[in-house]
């Protein structure tokens, strides 16, 4: 089970506190509620993640690190500062080729 790092009232976290590279990728829900659920993915240099879909819309805000997203068939360049939007069902991957560290915040589809 994966805890929520912040609760319903309002709330802050030092994110750079909570970034860890264990082996793989590292999933931290910092909050969720009924129409968002918002993470702080950290994957490790060299860590892949296949290609798969959401459901729910996604942004991508990378921290640190460095890695490659293909977005539909597209590489997009991850590094500090990048701000990636993805729709509902766009069919996505994933590789670090620096340890990467980012918020994914999923919201649901109107």
């Amino acid at each position: 089970m994966t805890a929520t790092l912040l609760q319903l009232q309002s709330s802050a976290i030092q994110l750079r506190d909570a970034i860890e590279y264990p082996a793989g990728v590292l999933n931290k829900i910092l909050f969720k509620d009924n129409n968002c659920q918002y993470s702080l993915f950290c994957l490790a240099a060299g860590t892949e993640i296949s290609e798969h879909t959401s459901s729910r819309n996604a942004t991508v805000n990378v921290l640190e690190g460095k890695g490659i997203l293909t977005l539909e068939g597209k590489d997009i360049v991850l590094e500090p500062g990048m701000f990636v939007f993805m729709p509902a069902k766009a069919i996505h991957a994933l590789k670090a080729e620096e340890n990467l560290a980012f918020i994914l915040t999923l919201s649901e589809v109107n």
